[in-house]
């Protein structure tokens, strides 16, 4: 088993340049509060650290991330447990975020096994939750049938950002907001093997390079 030491070394030195020497933007965040304009919804996967990708500084970005960067549909029952609905909740009403990037990759794990089983295990939680998105799937089913199992998962990844989408449209106080012009939704997409950044373009209904 490996050590967690390496993260402690790593705070100190966090610590060392950030708040010992008293910076100036962490200062700031704490006596102004957080105030980003962007929020993105991205995947758990190791490989796609937003802040990382994008070059942010502390503060600059509300980031939710769960597994394949998926958004659920509203929904208006007060039982069960909507982290990622609750987190876009107080990124748009709280934050006034003006930007919202559903940001997929390729090799995504969990579309992934969306593919492979339609998210059908038994007694799995990433299944039930993958399978928020199986119009995706069965949408590249349709479509790309003569395609190998790796192009329909590169398609899937891309569709699946698009049923994200529409979920969040499901939302009124980000309908309304999109509707007046004060927020923005963007469909991203990061290919780790090439390093192009993809983004959907409604005129084209194609995914280009940014």
């Amino acid at each position: 088993m490996i050590s967690v030491s390496p993260l402690v070394a790593g705070f100190a030195r966090f610590r060392a340049q950030h708040i010992a020497r008293g910076d100036v933007v962490y200062r700031q965040l704490v006596e102004n509060g957080q105030q980003p304009k962007i929020l993105i919804v991205g995947c758990c996967d190791s490989r796609v650290d937003p802040a990382l990708i994008f070059d942010c500084e502390p503060g600059d970005l509300f980031v939710i991330r769960n597994v394949a960067n998926l958004v659920p549909p509203n929904e208006t029952e007060d039982r069960g447990y909507h982290g990622t609905s609750a987190a876009l909740e107080y990124g748009v009403c709280n934050l006034a975020v003006q930007h919202i990037i559903v940001l997929g990759h390729a090799h995504c794990g969990g579309i992934k096994a969306l593919m492979e089983d339609g998210g059908s295990s038994a007694h799995s939680y990433m299944d039930e939750w993958v399978k928020l998105v199986d119009e995706a799937r069965l949408s590249v089913a349709r479509d790309c049938a003569e395609a190998s199992a790796e192009q329909r998962s590169r398609e899937c990844e891309k569709r699946a950002i698009l049923v994200s989408l529409q979920n969040l449209l499901t939302f009124p106080w980000i309908k309304r907001r999109v509707a007046a012009g004060s927020l923005q939704l963007h469909g991203w997409y990061f290919e780790i093997e090439s390093g192009l950044l993809l983004a959907y373009n409604d005129d084209t209904a194609c995914f280009e390079a940014l």
